[in-house]
C-alpha cells in the first residue's frame, strides 16, 4: 500500500521573507473523501506487479484525486496500519496489517476528469486543517514527517541563495581596483 500527500506551494508576491512558519502557511494539502463516507484522506492504494512503487502513488493520485504532478523519490517514511480486513483471534494476534509508504506529490496539474471523480471529492487544505481531519495517529505522524522535510528543504534552498549572493557580492569585490594610498593597518 502506497500513499501521496499532494500538495501546493502558494506565492505570495508580497512578502520577501520566509520564515518556516510562514512557509507552512504557504503550503496546502490535497484530501479526497473515501467512497460512502465524509472522512478525507491522502490518495492511496496498492501497486500493480509491472508497475513501481513510485509509479503506483503517481497513478493512484491521478486515480482518486484527478491530479499530476512531480513525486519526490525519496520517501518519507513507511507506516504500519491496520487494513480494513485485518482481524484479531483469541490470542490477539492480528492479521491484516499493512505496511504503507508515503510520499509527497507536488501538485502541476489539476485535471477536471479523473477515474475516480463520482465516488470521490477533493479539497484543498491548509495544514493545521489537515492534521485535524487525518482519521488514524500514523496519517498524522505521515504529515508531520511531510511538514518537517519540507521545512528543511526550504532552509536549505534559503541557505544556498544566501550563499550565492555572497558569492557574488565577492567576485565583485575582486573586480574592483583598490588604490593602496587609501590602506592603512589600525592597531
Amino acid at each position: 500500500m502506497n500513499r501521496c500527500i499532494p500538495y501546493r506551494l502558494i506565492k505570495d508576491e508580497g512578502s520577501e521573507e520566509d520564515t518556516s512558519v510562514e512557509f507552512v502557511n504557504k503550503l496546502q494539502l490535497l484530501m479526497v473523501s473515501s467512497p460512502n463516507r465524509h472522512d478525507l484522506v491522502f490518495p492511496k492504494g496498492g501497486w500493480e506487479d509491472d508497475e513501481t512503487v513510485l509509479e503506483a502513488a503517481s497513478r493512484e493520485a491521478m486515480e482518486e484525486a484527478g491530479v499530476k504532478g512531480s513525486l519526490r523519490e525519496v520517501p518519507l517514511g513507511v507506516w504500519e496500519f491496520r487494513s480494513k480486513s485485518s482481524s484479531c483471534n483469541e490470542e490477539d494476534e492480528c492479521f491484516g496489517g499493512c505496511k504503507g509508504y508515503m510520499f509527497a506529490l507536488e501538485v502541476t496539474e489539476e485535471l477536471e476528469e479523473w477515474p475516480e471523480r463520482e465516488n470521490r471529492e477533493r479539497k484543498w487544505l491548509n495544514v493545521k486543517e489537515a492534521l485535524e481531519l487525518c482519521r488514524y495517529e500514523w496519517m498524522q505522524r505521515a504529515l508531520e514527517e511531510f511538514i518537517r522535510v519540507m521545512q528543511e528543504e526550504e532552509e536549505e534552498i534559503k541557505l544556498r541563495t544566501e550563499e550565492e549572493t555572497v558569492q557574488d557580492d565577492s567576485s565583485k569585490l575582486e573586480e574592483c581596483q583598490i588604490d593602496p594610498c587609501y590602506c592603512f593597518v589600525v592597531n
